[in-house]
């Protein structure tokens, strides 16, 4: 579209990529306040698109169909005393897009191009308003490729496979170790290999290996990179 922001224009952004478990929403939410800026947690809005073809029966194995569900989302992040909620269509699904059936489904809809782009196009429309901490796995090297701040977060399969077991088991959802150890070796492989938007780390990131960091420690970490780049 005519109208649509300049990537290259988009520069005020801390951009925060890695695989799945590196701790990136609840690090980047924390970098956002300790700096001031909006928090955009772009993983949230591809998992509301596949809660959304989901709930209602699109066949994600049909590029137009499932692009055309997630054009008519009116995808909406309402701050609560507890907390953001996100609500698809009205319909607070905070608790239900993080469920294992959407994470398990989501990279059939992650992967089609015009889903992408849409929600690509959304994103950079939001942040182009203000200053930005953005997360995701192509934030540096596709949605901001202009951020000055760029970070690679990472940590080993074990360790993020671990840190998604106790998420969920203090969710109250039981789940088998050795089957979420498998299951994010799988999505990483799918992320790093797909043809559109692979997860890779930017040639100008920064990487931060939050294996042995504390959630304190990441933070302090990106916040220190922010201030030193912006």
């Amino acid at each position: 579209m005519s109208d649509a922001p300049d990537p290259a224009a988009i520069t005020q952004i801390v951009a925060i990529d890695g695989p799945a478990g590196a701790g990136k929403s609840t690090t980047a939410r924390r970098v956002a306040q300790a700096l001031g800026f909006a928090f955009l947690d772009t993983g949230a809005m591809y998992r509301a698109a596949t809660w959304r073809a989901l709930a209602r029966g699109i066949d994600m194995d049909d590029p137009e169909a499932a692009t055309a569900s997630t054009q008519a989302m009116r995808y909406e992040v309402r701050p609560t005393a507890s907390g953001d909620r996100i609500l698809v269509d009205d319909t607070d699904v905070t608790d239900a897009i993080r469920t294992p059936e959407v994470t398990r489904m989501i990279h059939r809809i992650d992967n089609i191009p015009a889903v992408r782009a849409c929600l690509v196009d959304t994103q950079r429309r939001v942040a182009a308003v203000r200053p930005t901490v953005a997360e995701g796995r192509d934030m540096g090297t596709v949605v901001f490729p202009a951020a000055r701040c760029k970070v690679f977060l990472d940590a080993s399969l074990e360790e993020r496979a671990r840190r998604r077991h106790a998420e969920l088991t203090a969710k109250g959802v039981s789940t088998d170790f050795d089957e979420l150890l498998r299951e994010v070796h799988e999505r990483d492989e799918r992320n790093r290999n797909r043809e559109t938007s692979p997860l890779r780390k930017a040639d100008d990131a920064i990487l931060v290996d939050t294996t042995h960091l504390s959630p304190d420690e990441a933070v302090a970490t990106i916040v220190r990179l922010a201030k030193e780049r912006l």
